[in-house]
């Protein structure tokens, strides 16, 4: 009820001081007595002191000192009624401002109040969001104390370690990744880690996994803590095997039909002499002329091998994404020689019809070619560009290298004066050839270039 008539706007609450000023005074003058009613002017000072400046509460007060003054029935000289004055006036004046400061604390208290409320909202926010973002997490996130036992893990680590939901809490994390026990003990403290690695782990059924691990070790309250991400990375490596033992059988096979091609053109020379000296009847009867025939016969036949290499890995190839990867790839190699390169692509290139480890082998080769012939040429430079062109899509290799003495001679195997075996150019051109693709050179003054044409996927 009271608290009523402090509440309210600027201009009621002046409204309702001005009132009761006016009513304690008339209360004041009708009222004759020894009893003085000047103190009646404290409720409507605190009424004021809620919403005026000081110097405006100092204005009420010595009004409502003077209302007292004048109304009261105590006799005035310089010496009491001056002092009486000046104890009304500070009265008045004190009661404004306690509550002025009172108003004033208390605003900035509820100010205080809704800032830590709204900090509190925000943290529980992002605190669900968080938690949100680890429980739908693919990836395992585990947290663990110095001593290895796990805090808090989310339902993907359940998953991955096949371990019940909510029983990875106080397990040892070093059960499931012995090779965290390095980062995480009593001593972490003096050192702390943020790093990827891929290590070993171990389901809760006893098998292993090729494991990927991001892990940090930081410093809180309670202690020294762990924290780890990890992902499955079998897969990747049963498939980056399985690519890898595709590209050796097909290396293979096209290097062993090189051999024998050359073994099916030395073997048909000797069989055309073998067969000249048995006509003449001179070496009739020779057991050493027999065994050389029948030599010649076992090449002839292992030379007939068919070591063609198949198709059947060969589908629809993201080709500006295998450029990125391929410029992933290269780049330290680049730089080391400290060579430039230029890579222009269309930005619509369309997918290409290819065996996707195979046409990377290629662009490998070419460029692994381009750097051996510029790691000598002083401004070295190296452009890569691909662009549809009809229904095919053409990837040009470049470079500045002094281009290639003797073009005849490319794509043969085992070409004297040749880097290595003399297979590099050879085998590359099979692999293109194996889904379609040829490969051609084309000179460029200065340099060499080397033109893949790739058939656009329908």
């Amino acid at each position: 009820m009271y608290a009523a008539f402090f509440r309210g706007t600027t201009k009621a609450i002046l409204l309702r001081a001005g009132i009761l000023i006016a009513a304690v005074a008339v209360l004041d003058w009708r009222i004759v007595g020894e009893i003085p009613l000047g103190f009646l002017y404290l409720l409507p000072m605190l009424m004021v002191g809620s919403v005026l400046q000081p110097w405006q509460i100092a204005v009420v007060a010595a009004v409502c000192t003077l209302l007292a003054e004048i109304f009261d029935d105590l006799s005035w000289n310089p010496r009491a009624g001056l002092t009486r004055d000046l104890l009304y006036f500070v009265a008045f004046f004190g009661a404004g401002l306690f509550v002025r400061e009172v108003n004033r604390n208390r605003k900035i208290v509820l100010q205080h109040l809704e800032e830590i409320e709204h900090q509190s909202e925000a943290r529980r926010a992002a605190e669900q969001q968080l938690k949100i973002l680890i429980e739908s997490s693919p990836a395992a996130i585990l947290t663990a104390d110095p001593q290895g036992s796990v805090l808090m893990a989310n339902e993907a680590a359940h998953r991955l370690l096949a371990v019940p939901a909510g029983q990875l809490s106080g397990q040892p994390i070093h059960r499931y990744f012995p090779s965290l026990r390095n980062v995480s003990g009593p001593d972490v403290s003096r050192q702390f880690f943020r790093t990827v690695m891929q290590a070993r782990g171990q389901r809760e059924d006893g098998e292993s996994f090729l494991a990927e691990i991001c892990f940090s070790t930081y410093s809180t309250d309670a202690g020294i803590r762990l924290a780890a991400m990890v992902l499955d990375a079998s897969e990747e490596l049963r498939t980056h095997e399985v690519s890898g033992l595709h590209q050796l059988l097909a290396g293979s096979r096209i290097a062993i039909g090189a051999v024998s091609h050359e073994v099916r053109n030395v073997a048909g020379a000797i069989s055309t002499v073998h067969q000249n000296l048995t006509r003449d009847g001179m070496l009739s009867g020779n057991r050493d002329f027999e065994a050389l025939g029948n030599l010649i016969a076992a090449l002839e036949r292992i030379a007939q091998f068919d070591l063609r290499q198949s198709a059947d890995q060969a589908s629809d190839v993201d080709l500006a994404a295998l450029l990125d990867e391929l410029r992933i790839v290269i780049s330290p190699m680049l730089d080391e020689q400290q060579i430039a390169s230029e890579w222009i692509a269309d930005p619509s290139l369309p997918l290409v019809w290819a065996d996707r480890p195979s046409l990377m082998q290629a662009f490998l080769n070419l460029i692994t070619n381009s750097i051996r012939a510029l790691s000598s040429r002083d401004h070295p430079l190296l452009s890569i560009t691909a662009r549809s062109e009809n229904n095919q899509v053409l990837v040009e290799f470049s470079d500045n290298g002094g281009g290639v003495a003797h073009p005849e001679f490319l794509f043969r195997p085992f070409q004297n004066g040749a880097h290595s075996t003399g297979l590099g150019l050879y085998l590359s051109r099979a692999f293109l050839r194996s889904f379609g693709a040829e490969i051609r050179y084309r000179p460029i003054p200065g340099g060499a270039s080397f033109v893949i044409n790739l058939r656009a996927a329908v």
